[in-house]
């Protein structure tokens, strides 16, 4: 293991650099994190081979997968697993995740949409929930012509439909391969 991926320290600025130069490596660290940090050998060179394609999966022609899977084995496999950012188990093909892929995360493409601000979403909707339940409780006129089990279903629906459509943008960008793994060239 080189001095640059001394798990003890910071990664060089200049090894960084040196791993995020080539395409498939990009793609091999987006997918591992989208299966949650582990993969086999054969899912990643699929499901990268599919990207560099532009086909689905199931319509990849052997050569497109091998060509990919060879390359992912001799090369980007090794080189990750060297610099100690992946640690990969030949007995079953799986490659995982180390804590030091999070040192990349600086340099790859940040969401192109600024991320919504769900904490202070659900914060403002339990204080508005929680002044309309005061101001029922006091009386007040139109509030406390709402009963107050229609506040509490209304608050409900309010929270659930905010985690649904939070959780639907949380899969829809899961999904979407950043900027820099479109522009294919190996």
């Amino acid at each position: 293991m080189s001095s640059d991926a001394d798990t003890a320290g910071e990664m060089s600025q200049d090894l960084v650099f040196e791993i995020l130069s080539n395409t498939r490596r990009r793609m091999l660290l987006f997918y591992l994190r989208k299966y949650d940090g582990s993969a086999t050998v054969k899912e990643l060179a699929e499901q990268i081979a599919a990207l560099e394609n532009d086909v689905p999966v199931e319509d990849l022609e052997r050569q497109q997968r091998k060509r990919v899977y060879v390359s992912l084995y001799q090369t980007h496999v090794p080189k990750l697993e060297e610099a100690g950012i992946v640690e990969y188990d030949d007995a079953s093909g799986e490659v995982r995740l180390t804590n030091r892929a999070g040192e990349f995360d600086a340099y790859l493409t940040p969401a192109t949409e600024p991320k919504y601000p769900w904490r202070i979403h659900y914060l403002v909707l339990a204080a508005l929930g929680g002044w309309l339940f005061v101001l029922s409780l006091a009386e007040v006129p139109i509030v406390s012509a709402i009963p107050t089990v229609g506040l509490g279903v209304g608050l409900v629906i309010a929270f659930g439909v905010s985690a649904a459509v939070q959780y639907w943008r949380h899969r829809k960008r899961q999904e979407e391969a950043p900027a820099e793994l479109l522009n294919y060239e190996e």
